[in-house]
């Protein structure tokens, strides 16, 4: 068998070179403020924008053997977590550097290993006192929300005559007199200023309609609109587009975020969520300024409180939750809609008419509605070829009679809306909308289950099983509207809503009007939601802002120092051979660590760096030193960590770049999804660092034996 191998010598590991240029790519995804990249499809000339490791890793080369590791490491990570596979791919390239150095003054690979396996888990012992239960910390966050939301209120209602004149607006709603009494009865009972919306006739989730909080004011001419910018806006209320038209948030300019607080404040939704909305201070605290996903979610939250389907439970069910992402209308469109919405063609859309108006059955296929289909672990007959499975005497093509027969079972139980888990076969997708059967495919499972337990549906895999008992009722559907009233037409695809009474689902209405966004906002929107499920799910989290980072950089240094201690009293004791075997042991451990330490350093510069914490490399190394010496003097870096974190000293205002440190937003991370990406990292560096050689067969062998780098091979 033809083929060529590759020896790693000991001062240049190919595999470790690897890792490290694939890492460099993602440096300026770390933090929560990212530096999004463009990734161009050579084949279809497109182009998407992204901030997540998977989606660049997939994006990449990774031919390599090397290539393949890191990518099957980053996509366990994201299978199990959905968050911290950034830190994941710098970790991986700053140990990956780090070891190199430690090859290159002759550390033994045997020690590289041992040390830095035992270093990490000392690491993930000592950071376990960083770690909060999360009604702590939701306690903490709303208490401290009450003790400044009185001063916060008065002083935003001064500011907020130039932004937003509420006597204008609301003169034909609400009286002067009655605002003031209002007014008074929020500031003197702050926890009651959810009460408020019921003065202000404040629509949510109905008929339809959208989570989002909208003013509905009681008059024709004050009613919201929408202007030629597409921002939803009253006649009384302009809002101000800041940078790019396609790229501006409502975080990015003061009048703005004023504007939003001032909003949310008259919907009953304060801009620090109080505890009648569940966990909204520990949302706040682990969006990592994710402005937009943070109010979807705690609206979310608040329709699941007001259907009281949470039943008492802090867990956050991620299966009940879908997304739909719709291109063509801004960002403050983004809404939370009761319900399964999903992009349907004009075709199937023109039969919505005739399919609202009436309650309908409704079939689940859970595999494919195709002829062809056959359920997972189906075994054909051995040592037969078939030619047709259902061969015609009669004129027409072979198909035509499953796809006759197929329809009449469909009009036999009156089926008008099928949901199918695969692929759908369009000559009968094609006479279901002649008949006026909604056929929808790529459904996905946890979908099918929510409607199976709302409708009394029972999914099968063919036709043939279908049967009274299991078609399910209740189901209504319609064109999805947009917050001002209207049904959109998108390009070539229309969104609908699929509804049965008392199904949990709730569908996050992600729009944008760049088409290269979609899947950045849809990826942000779910590293978020799963950042918050793990946190409920574990009851606890890590301190943020790069606190957990420095405190392991703290304990490395110290366990470095600790292992030059014996090799000074050695070489005083003992004779000059022994003593000299056991202090250069001990130097190379000092040296690991300190190797091992400097990954960390890299993680909290980098951070800095990117939130514009720091102007260079440089000085963002001296804040960390900084912070290092003042921990030391301390006596004791957690305490001294804890109390700098609670002072937001430390890369804690990176959450958010356009919120003022002075108003007290507190970072979390997840324990679990941070410390198992600390330990993939390592395990994928050591992984490939034992490996002595590469061995390559098939065509890429011959592509090697003619490239420039033939002489790096031994081809047998």
């Amino acid at each position: 068998l033809a083929m060529a191998f590759r020896e790693m010598t000991a001062r240049r590991h190919v595999g470790l070179e690897q890792l490290s240029a694939f890492a460099l790519a993602g440096r300026t995804l770390l933090g929560p403020v990212k530096s999004c990249k463009f990734v161009v499809d050579e084949s279809t000339n497109q182009s998407i924008l992204t901030c997540s490791a998977v989606r660049l890793i997939e994006s990449l080369d990774l031919s390599s053997a090397t290539g393949q590791l890191l990518n099957e490491t980053i996509q366990a990570q994201n299978k199990e977590f959905k968050t911290g596979m950034s830190s994941l791919l710098f970790l991986v390239g700053a140990w990956s550097n780090a070891v190199l150095e430690c090859l290159e003054q002759n550390v033994p690979v045997s020690v590289i290993v041992s040390v830095m396996a035992e270093g990490l888990n000392s690491c993930c012992e000592k950071v376990q006192c960083l770690q909060r239960s999360i009604h702590d910390v939701n306690k903490e966050l709303c208490s401290n929300s009450a003790r400044t939301s009185d001063f916060e209120k008065k002083t935003f209602r001064i500011r907020s005559n130039s932004l937003l004149n509420p006597q204008v607006c609301f003169q034909k709603g609400i009286s002067a007199s009655e605002e003031l009494a209002v007014a008074r009865s929020v500031h003197s009972h702050p926890e009651d200023s959810c009460n408020f919306s019921t003065s202000c006739s404040v629509s949510t989730l109905s008929n339809f309609g959208s989570v989002a909080s909208l003013i509905k004011l009681r008059d024709d001419e004050s009613k919201s609109v929408v202007s030629g910018s597409g921002i939803i806006t009253s006649n009384c209320n302009k809002k101000k587009l800041s940078h790019s038209r396609y790229f501006s948030t409502l975080a990015k300019s003061n009048s703005s975020s004023q504007l939003s607080n001032w909003e949310g404040y008259l919907s009953g939704q304060s801009a620090y969520p109080c505890e009648c909305n569940g966990f909204g201070h520990l949302a706040m605290a682990l969006s990592h300024g994710n402005a937009t996903s943070l109010k979807l979610l705690q609206n979310i939250v608040a329709y699941r409180k007001q259907q009281a389907e949470c039943k008492g439970s802090s867990q956050l069910d991620v299966t009940e939750i879908v997304t739909c992402c719709l291109l063509g209308l801004p960002e403050s469109y983004s809404c939370v809609c009761p319900g399964f919405i999903t992009l349907v063609s004009p075709e199937q859309a023109s039969i919505i008419k005739y399919l609202q108006e009436k309650p309908l059955g409704i079939l689940l296929m859970d595999g494919d509605l195709t002829e062809q289909y056959r359920h997972l672990g189906f075994n054909r007959p051995r040592n037969v070829r078939t030619i047709s499975e259902q061969p015609s005497l009669q004129e027409g093509s072979p198909g035509d009679a499953w796809l006759c027969s197929a329809l009449d079972i469909l009009t036999r139980f009156e089926v008008n809306l099928i949901l199918v888990k695969g692929n759908v076969c369009e000559k009968l997708m094609e006479r279901c909308l002649a008949n006026n059967i909604l056929v929808i495919g790529s459904v996905k499972p946890h979908v099918l289950h929510a409607f199976e337990d709302a409708s009394g549906a029972q999914a099968v895999q063919y036709l043939a099983q279908l049967h009274a008992r299991y078609i399910g009722h209740g189901a209504h559907v319609q064109l999805w509207r947009a917050c001002d009233g209207r049904a959109m037409e998108l390009r070539e695809l229309v969104p609908v809503r699929i509804d049965v009474q008392g199904i949990p689902l709730l569908t996050a209405v992600l729009t944008t009007t760049v088409a290269a966004k979609l899947q950045l906002i849809e990826d942000r929107f779910w590293t978020f939601v799963y950042r918050l499920h793990h946190a409920l799910d574990e009851g606890r989290v890590f301190l943020g802002g790069g606190a957990v980072e420095l405190l392991c950089l703290s304990h490395t240094r110290m366990l470095a120092e600790e292992s030059l201690t014996p090799a000074r009293t050695d070489t005083e004791k003992e004779f000059h051979n022994a003593s000299w075997l056991a202090a250069s042991l001990t130097e190379c451990k000092s040296v690991v660590l300190q190797a091992l330490g400097s990954g960390w350093i890299q993680y909290l510069s980098t951070v800095l760096c990117n939130t514009a914490k720091a102007a260079s490399g440089f000085e963002a190394r001296a804040l960390i030193e900084c912070h290092l010496k003042r921990a030391a003097d301390c006596g004791s870096p957690s305490a001294y960590i804890l109390k700098e974190f609670r002072r937001g000293g430390l890369v804690q205002g990176a959450s958010d770049p356009f919120t003022d440190p002075a108003e007290g937003f507190s970072v979390y991370d997840n324990v679990a999804a941070k410390v198992e990406a600390w330990r993939r990292a390592l395990d994928l560096v050591l992984l490939v660092l034992q490996t002595d050689a590469e061995i390559i067969m098939g065509p890429e062998r011959n592509r090697l034996l003619n490239s420039d780098v033939s002489s790096e091979f031994v081809f047998l």
